[in-house]
């Protein structure tokens, strides 16, 4: 089941609504939305709140959803740079399991592309022409 946020054009037509004393079903039928939706909005500024800090309410909640980054712990970082500095690729240090490490062998490459810890150019090279990070 999907669910789509309001925008500000709807947020301030249940404001309109509410002002003018609109029942909130009413104002669900013309916005062709849930009834608790618009009791939700009803609510918040019937508590004195308005409509830009309802918004406002939406986005900081809003900020915080999404996957959380992966951080490897200490002990597993140290394997990994040791490792690396002996020549072997992500893709060795997990298959081999020597160790146990966190995360897959695809989530290492990429926590070698994006973060400041695991430098990419550290690898071996790939190829034959250019250096990691080249192209």
């Amino acid at each position: 089941m999907t669910y789509n946020h309001l925008t500000i054009s709807e947020l301030s037509f249940i404001q309109n609504f509410w002002n003018q004393g609109v029942k909130a079903y009413i104002a669900a039928k013309t916005l062709k939305r849930s009834a608790e939706t618009i009791y939700r909005v009803y609510r918040f500024l019937d508590a004195g709140n308005s409509i830009s800090e309802y918004y406002e309410n939406y986005r900081t909640n809003k900020a915080k959803s999404g996957r959380k980054p992966i951080v490897l712990p200490n002990d597993e970082l140290e394997y990994i740079k040791e490792k690396v500095s002996l020549g072997w690729t992500p893709d060795t240090i997990i298959g081999r399991n020597e160790k146990h490490i966190s995360c897959s062998m695809r989530t290492l490459y990429r926590i070698f592309k994006r973060s400041n810890v695991l430098d990419v150019t550290s690898l071996p090279m790939k190829g034959k022409r250019h250096p990691n990070g080249y192209v």
